[in-house]
């Protein structure tokens, strides 16, 4: 679990493992800042993010039906992904395919807007760890990829702050054993992204 401060990148609480000692359980190794997990549909505000700044409307139709994707020329290797409960809703916009988080439509976002542009737009908003697109490919809008739970907390807080990112902070302050104060938090930000293109993924 990780509880951040959207408005200013404080660490509020942090379980990275059942216990420190708890080796049977994976014990003194953080999840939250070591392990890399898949996100799942969590990716999926990236990929619309990106067509929002390249001018898709919200009320942009794409279409839910069964859909064979080959990005390699490669037919043995086309992807071909189903939504989670199986059912095709033929015309939707994109507004209601997020808030629905309908798996297909969100595929042919990432291919329409590019995944290059994507994972570029996810790095920016502090995603690092997906450095290799051609490793998950379109997969990569339905978690794909494998992030770090502190990243993906610290991401969507700027989902949370109209587009302003805060540098992630778990340490307010650092002090000598005589009480000398030897490093101290500061508040700073920095806008990613325009905050109109937030507030419609956010709506």
């Amino acid at each position: 679990l990780v509880a951040q401060d959207a408005k200013t990148g404080q660490i509020l609480a942090m379980v990275g493992s059942r216990g420190y000692f708890d080796l049977e359980y994976g014990g003194s190794f953080n999840v939250v800042t070591q392990g890399l997990r898949q996100p799942g549909s969590a990716m999926k505000p990236f990929a619309y993010l990106t067509a929002f700044e390249k001018g898709y409307p919200a009320d942009t139709i794409l279409f839910d039906l069964k859909t064979e994707f080959d990005t390699t020329e490669v037919p043995e290797k086309s992807y071909q992904p189903e939504n989670f409960d199986h059912v095709f809703r033929g015309p939707v916009n994109l507004r209601n395919a997020l808030a629905k988080s309908v798996n297909i439509p969100a595929v042919k976002l990432l291919y329409l807007t590019g995944l290059g542009d994507t994972v570029n737009l996810a790095n920016s908003f502090g995603l690092k760890t997906l450095d290799n697109p051609s490793r998950y490919g379109l997969s990569l809008v339905l978690g794909g990829g494998a992030v770090h739970l502190a990243d993906l907390v610290g991401a969507y807080s700027v989902l949370a702050d109209d587009g302003n990112k805060h540098p992630q902070t778990m340490i307010l302050e650092v002090k000598s054993g005589d009480g000398i104060v030897l490093e101290n938090w500061k508040q700073s930000s920095e806008s990613i992204v325009d905050a109109q293109y937030i507030r419609e993924i956010n709506d």
